[in-house]
């Protein structure tokens, strides 16, 4: 493993530790960022399950969208999430960033979920 993986690792479990025990059974805003595309979803682990999801690909997103792979498009992703999030009943969530640093794309997709109702 390169050593740029292993920190990725080692920052993606220290953060998912620190989500389990401050949660307090609300469900976490998950992210995933590709290089074409970026992807979110609302997890409740108490279920196991997908509460709501959204992503870059989306027919609706997808059209109006240059490309999947900018702050424009994590903006979009990010009030997507949030209005189906808030149609489910969800209002608070733990945001979790996985491995990624805490700007660019997952911050612009962050705020946009904040604007959207989410409360985290």
């Amino acid at each position: 493993m390169s050593a740029k993986q292993d920190l990725a690792t080692r920052r993606k479990a220290r953060l998912r530790f620190q989500i389990k025990h401050k949660a307090n059974g609300r469900p976490r805003l998950s992210v995933f960022r590709s290089g074409k595309n970026i992807y979110a979803q609302v997890i409740d682990d108490s279920k196991g399950h997908t509460v709501a999801a959204a992503s870059s690909l989306d027919a609706d997103l997808k059209a109006a969208l240059k490309t999947g792979a900018d702050k424009a498009a994590a903006a979009a992703v990010g009030k997507l999430v949030a209005e189906r999030a808030l149609a489910a009943g969800i209002k608070q969530v733990v945001f979790d960033r996985g491995s990624y640093l805490y700007h660019g794309r997952v911050k612009t997709l962050a705020d946009a979920a904040r604007e959207g109702g989410l409360d985290f």
